[in-house]
């Protein structure tokens, strides 16, 4: 009997026939040995199918859960179903911190890098550019590790579960710092001009926009002194990057200085967000040299999209080498929305959001909402048939995606 169980936002109901809770590796190694069709499950936060499966359906939270600090080598390796939250602590607690962190912390760290996740900063790269090496169970139940430097290891970090169940990861880690928060308000569309100096004005930097009115959310190693930054004025108390949300869920602000894992994110570790799940999410990223005209351009449709918007995003990405990544290549800008949730009103907007930007080589998020797929590297499908021959790892999710 099929079991019910949705994602975080509840838009995608699982077909899996069973969900399996391994508690040790071998349990895991027989389980994918003897299934036809596996996929893994992390913290569900994805917006789209990309974690299904009709057959079993594989959660890693009752496997040991013990992180590795290597002081020395200023890395740490961790089980693939820990979230950031539950890692950031225990990293600046010994002195050291990530490079970066998405928004949300709640999200599980094999997830958040299998599908580009990724913060913010001209400087920094998504999550997944941080890890070193990665161990997964491959479609025969054998154990296989790949390091940086391998041949495959670019192709299996991004991954989409599409090579086998990743059960632990190693990340690089970075001495711990501390940053300030700030948010600006009334950032004018003339703003966009200063576009990239305005990207560079903190460690991260994010736009909150409905493509009419723009509040800037400044991460900073340093104090803010200008006054009139950009024509903005500071938030005159805490805010959330949705307008009329209380911002009690939402990291401190206000230019007060703290660890980075309690800065990086726009949400606590130790809280869920304001209306957590009560919506669907896009994300579309284009090369940093097409940012400004795209922003543009999106302003130009903005009374087409707020109807069924919450708030959009912009932030920037440096690039990596990873072959699946968003950022594959190029320094990136990241256009991200928060739509309310009604797929049907939303996704006649996302298909216009999308025409509107592919002259920018727009490519998506993959544990989002989007209609048009990019092209697959061939070294990524001849790497994927490679490792699992009789597409056991596959769902319909890869199967578009390599083109089967």
């Amino acid at each position: 009997m099929a079991v019910m169980l949705t994602n975080w936002a509840g838009n995608t109901a699982f077909r899996a026939q069973t969900v399996h809770h391994p508690s040790s590796l071998d349990e895991l190694q027989r389980l994918v040995a003897a299934g036809s069709r596996v996929r893994a499950l992390g913290s569900g936060h994805s917006f789209n199918d990309v974690a299904d499966t009709t057959g079993d359906l594989v959660v890693l939270d009752r496997m040991p859960d013990a992180v590795e600090i290597d002081s020395a080598a200023a890395k740490v390796r961790v089980p693939a179903r820990m979230t950031y939250a539950r890692l950031a602590p225990l990293v600046h607690q010994a002195g050291f911190a990530l490079a970066n962190m998405a928004s949300l912390p709640h999200i599980s760290v094999a997830g958040s890098v299998a599908t580009g996740t990724h913060g913010s900063g001209d400087a920094v790269p998504s999550l997944a550019a941080a890890v070193s090496s990665l161990d997964l169970v491959t479609a025969d139940g054998s154990m296989l590790t790949l390091s940086r430097g391998d041949a495959d290891f670019p192709g299996a970090v991004v991954a989409l579960g599409a090579l086998g169940v990743v059960t632990s990861l190693t990340l690089d880690l970075v001495p711990a710092f501390e940053v300030r928060q700030y948010v600006r308000e009334g950032l004018s569309v003339d703003a966009l001009a200063d576009f990239d100096e305005i990207m560079a004005g903190g460690y991260s930097v994010s736009l909150f926009t409905d493509w009419r009115d723009t509040r800037v959310w400044l991460k900073r190693t340093e104090e803010l002194t200008s006054p009139d930054w950009y024509g903005t004025t500071p938030a005159d108390g805490p805010r959330h990057p949705l307008p009329d949300m209380p911002a009690e869920s939402c990291t401190v602000q206000l230019g007060v200085p703290g660890p980075w894992y309690e800065r990086l994110p726009h949400f606590r570790h130790d809280a869920e967000p304001s209306g957590a799940g009560d919506e669907l999410q896009s994300e579309l990223i284009v090369p940093r040299e097409h940012a400004v005209k795209a922003l543009r351009e999106l302003y130009a449709i903005g009374d087409r999209i707020r109807p069924v918007l919450h708030i959009s995003e912009v932030r920037s990405i440096a690039a990596d080498d990873l072959w699946l990544s968003p950022f594959h290549g190029r320094d990136s800008v990241g256009i991200h929305f928060t739509w309310v949730r009604d797929v049907a009103g939303v996704l006649p907007v996302l298909e216009l959001v999308e025409e509107t930007l592919a002259p920018f080589e727009p490519r998506p998020h993959w544990g989002k909402l989007f209609t048009r797929w990019p092209a697959c590297p061939d070294r990524f499908r001849s790497l994927a048939r490679r490792l699992d021959p009789q597409g056991k790892f596959a769902n319909d999710f890869t199967r578009i995606l390599l083109g089967e």
